[in-house]
């Protein structure tokens, strides 16, 4: 028996070392240092805003964390700034929440602020939380919930977004929509307005999450998922990636429903920053992302990997939901391409995993050299992919503590962000794991055509919604990334599975300890 598999280990060393297994694994490296290449550009433009503002306060501006020039801290100045609108569509209560929410209202914006709450109804947990929290702070802002009631014609989180737009004041200038799961820096607001102040033409402003895992699997899952996407929002300007946990936008847009914003949300709208970055690509409209715009993401202290898979086939079924036929096209390059380089990225790991395993064999078993030959080359090939995982993952881990200093420079009250909490075995495998599962659930997606999403089914026809269900008793009671109550009842908390018991155990190994904050 051991014969055999040491025969069907050296066939498939062997083989691994044919022209195009060759190809593959050198595709591989390709790929850790394209990888590599983008998050250095990321964070040289990170690291730029930086030392900005190092430079800013040693020149004298204390305060150089929430504006670039101290004068503009000046009343004179802060009297003429426009007012801005705050729309936070909320659904359930979790651990986070309450520490977000305050972060997002005690902003330091000197001009007309408002802020407003979106729920789906008054049995929303998020309901009465928040209205404690506004109860608690309310000669200090000016916030109210807003009960938006059912959606029917898009998804819950778009329609809230525009009952509160149609909610807010008549004289905003701006309206900015936030995700209640990240975390603001004091001065964000006032550096998104005086963006948008600066060049009227910018149609939109976002920014990018920095996610704080929790310390299980899953929760670096997802911290390895958003960092390809971030070397995109790490521009300093122009981008054509749009996240919609932040976005500001001229409240004009929405009251006269400028390049169909609204009409294209409402009708069938599933995914806000896919339907408005489709709307910005048709009509030729800017988008920006300032560096400054990186905020901090706490990831749920017990995130399992099966909330994990959830939100990513919420993720890859966004690529199911187009506005145009140009879209459509988009989206399925993106969903080809996306899954080759995700299983092109996983597939060297194996073969190289192969060539190491027929060497041990060879090494305890004593095999003449000549007949072995072909592993030397397989070592090599291992030894080049090893390489570049070291770069690809020293340049993720640059990028990582460079947001870090960013966010802690931004927020100098706040409790300290730290690299340390940061395990890079479980990132390393979140890698592997994240890219193996990805094409699996886009296919899966592709050919469901739905989703649930917080207790609530949307289907898809032709690129937009035809149908909602709602069901409290066949859908989840808890929303994955934050494992946020979705009801008035709190329900308890799914049974584990065997393979959720068997993760349990590698996520325990060498975990990090928690974010303290």
């Amino acid at each position: 028996m051991s014969e055999a598999m040491d025969s069907v280990l050296f066939y498939l060393s062997k083989a691994f070392c044919s022209p195009l297994a060759v190809f593959v694994q050198i595709q591989g490296c390709v790929i850790c240092l394209t990888l590599a290449f983008g998050w250095a550009c990321a964070a040289y433009v990170r690291n730029r805003e930086i030392r900005r503002i190092k430079d800013s306060m040693r020149a004298g501006n204390s305060l150089a964390f929430l504006c670039q020039d101290i004068n503009e801290l000046e009343h004179s100045y802060q009297a003429n700034l426009p007012r801005v609108s705050v729309v936070m569509p909320l659904k359930g209560f979790g651990e986070h929440n309450l520490h977000n929410w305050r972060s997002q209202v005690i902003s330091l914006y000197g001009g007309p602020l408002e802020f407003l709450f979106v729920v789906e109804s008054t049995e929303d947990p998020a309901y009465h939380a928040v209205s404690r929290l506004i109860s608690d702070i309310k000669d200090n802002i000016d916030a109210r919930v807003v009960v938006a009631g059912l959606s029917t014609t898009c998804s819950q989180k778009i329609h809230n977004q525009l009952i509160g737009v149609e909610q807010m004041h008549k004289d905003s200038k701006y309206v900015l929509f936030l995700d209640d799961d990240i975390r603001l820096h004091p001065g964000s607001i006032g550096a998104l307005t005086a963006e948008m102040e600066k060049n009227p033409e910018i149609f939109i402003q976002t920014g990018y999450p920095l996610d704080l895992p929790s310390g299980s699997l899953g929760s670096y899952c997802i911290y390895e998922y958003h960092m390809p996407c971030s070397m995109g929002f790490a521009t300093g300007g122009k981008t054509f990636f749009l996240w919609g946990g932040c976005m500001m936008m001229h409240a004009d847009d929405f009251r006269y429903d400028r390049c169909g914003v609204v009409s294209g949300l409402r009708d069938g709208g599933y995914s806000d920053d896919m339907t408005l970055a489709a709307v910005a690509g048709a009509h030729k409209k800017l988008i920006t992302s300032p560096p400054v715009a990186v905020f901090p993401h706490p990831l749920s202290s017990d995130l399992s990997f099966s909330r994990y898979w959830n939100y990513l086939r919420k993720q890859t079924f966004v690529l199911e939901s187009y506005m145009f036929k140009v879209n459509w096209i988009m989206n399925r390059a993106l969903f080809s391409s996306h899954c080759y380089l995700s299983w092109g990225f996983v597939m060297p790991y194996l073969m190289a995993l192969t060539h190491v395993a027929a060497a041990l064999r060879i090494y305890m078993q004593g095999y003449a050299r000549e007949e072995t030959t072909f592993v030397s080359n397989g070592l090599l090939l291992v030894s080049c992919l090893a390489a570049c995982t070291f770069i690809e993952l020293f340049s993720m881990w640059n990028l990582t503590r460079i947001e870090v200093q960013l966010c802690n420079i931004l927020s100098p009250e706040a409790p300290r962000l730290s690299l340390a909490t940061y395990n890079w075995v479980l990132v390393f495998i979140a890698m592997l794991v994240d890219n193996f599962l990805y094409p699996i659930s886009a296919f899966r997606s592709h050919f469901s055509q739905s989703i649930n999403w917080s207790g609530v089914r949307y289907s898809l026809k032709d690129g937009k919604i035809n149908k909602i269900e709602r069901s409290k008793d066949k859908g989840p009671k808890y929303t994955d990334l934050a494992w946020k109550h979705l009801y008035g009842k709190k329900a308890a908390p799914p049974k584990p599975s065997f393979l959720d018991g068997l993760l349990r155990s590698l996520e325990q190994w060498q975990q990090p300890k928690k974010y303290d904050v």
